[in-house]
C-alpha cells in the first residue's frame, strides 16, 4: 500500500480538491483506494456525501485496525472508499500528545489496511502540528499544493526546513502549483522560476470555477466534467505522481 498525503501549512490552496480528484483517479484503474479525511472540517467527507457514524471518534481512529475498518464507508464510485472525518478530530493533537510514541502511532494503526488497499490518501488539516508529524512519518509521499504567490512559496520553504531540522526525509515532499491564473504576471513568473525546483512537480492545476462547483455537485470533477481543463490537469498530475511513486 502506498500512502499519499495532501498537506499544506497554509489553508485555501486546493488541497481537498486535489485529494478528492486524485483518489478518484487512482480508483478508476480498478485499484482499491481509500481516502482518509483527517480534517475536522470534513470537506472530503462532504464532497463524497458521507458522514461519520455516531460511534466514530478521534479516539477510535487512534486505536486503529478493527476500530478503523468498521468506520470505512464505500463512496458512490467503484473501488473508492472513505474513512470520514469527525468533529472530535479537533482533539487529535491532545490525544496524540498523551500517547506513547505519538509520531509513530498513526503509521502503526494503519498497518491493518495494507491487505485491503493499493493507495491510501490523507486529506490533512492545515497547520504544523503533532498530527502533521505523525502523517509525515506514515506517508510515502507528501503532495503540497501551492498557489503561485510569495506567501505560499514561503510556507513550502518552511516545510522543507522543518523536515531538515527534525531529521525527516525531505525527499518525500513534492509540491505542485494549484489555482494558477496565467493572466496574473506574478503567477506566471513564480511558476517559471520554480518549475525546475527539485521538489516541485511540473504539472499545474489551473484556477477553475468548475473546481469551486464541486461543492455543489459533491463529486470529483473528473467524474462530472472529465473534459474540463482542470480535470485534464488533475489527470496529468496523477500520471506524474504515479511515476514518482515508481521511481521512489
Amino acid at each position: 500500500m502506498k500512502t499519499i498525503a495532501l498537506y499544506s501549512i497554509k489553508g485555501g490552496v486546493g488541497k481537498t480538491a486535489a485529494a478528492v480528484n486524485l483518489s478518484y483517479l487512482a480508483a478508476t484503474a480498478a485499484t482499491p483506494t481509500l481516502i482518509c479525511d483527517l480534517d475536522p472540517q470534513g470537506a472530503s467527507s462532504f464532497y463524497f456525501r458521507i458522514t461519520a457514524s455516531r460511534k466514530h471518534s478521534s479516539e477510535k481512529l487512534l486505536k486503529g485496525n478493527d476500530k478503523i475498518l468498521k468506520q470505512i464507508k464505500a463512496t458512490d464510485f467503484p473501488h473508492l472508499d472513505l474513512l470520514p472525518s469527525d468533529l472530535s478530530y479537533r482533539n487529535l493533537d491532545i490525544e496524540l500528545s498523551e500517547s506513547k510514541k505519538p509520531k509513530k502511532l498513526l503509521s502503526k494503526n494503519l498497518e491493518g489496511l495494507e491487505p485491503e488497499y493499493r493507495y491510501l490518501f490523507f486529506d490533512c488539516p492545515p497547520n504544523l502540528t503533532l498530527l502533521s508529524e505523525s502523517v509525515f512519518r506514515a506517508a510515502d509521499l507528501i503532495l503540497v499544493p501551492l498557489i503561485p504567490t510569495t506567501l505560499s512559496i514561503r510556507t513550502f520553504t518552511q516545510l522543507i526546513d522543518f523536515f531538515a531540522d527534525n531529521g525527516l526525509d525531505a525527499s518525500k515532499i513534492a509540491g505542485f502549483f494549484s489555482m494558477e491564473e496565467r493572466r496574473k504576471s506574478m503567477h506566471r513568473e513564480i511558476v517559471e522560476e520554480y518549475q525546475n525546483h527539485p521538489a516541485m512537480l511540473r504539472q499545474t492545476i489551473p484556477y477553475s470555477s468548475d473546481v469551486e462547483k464541486m461543492g455543489l455537485t459533491r463529486a470529483p470533477l473528473n467524474a462530472t466534467h472529465p473534459k474540463s481543463p482542470a480535470a485534464k490537469a488533475y489527470g496529468k498530475l496523477w500520471e506524474e505522481v504515479k511515476q514518482l511513486i515508481v521511481e521512489n
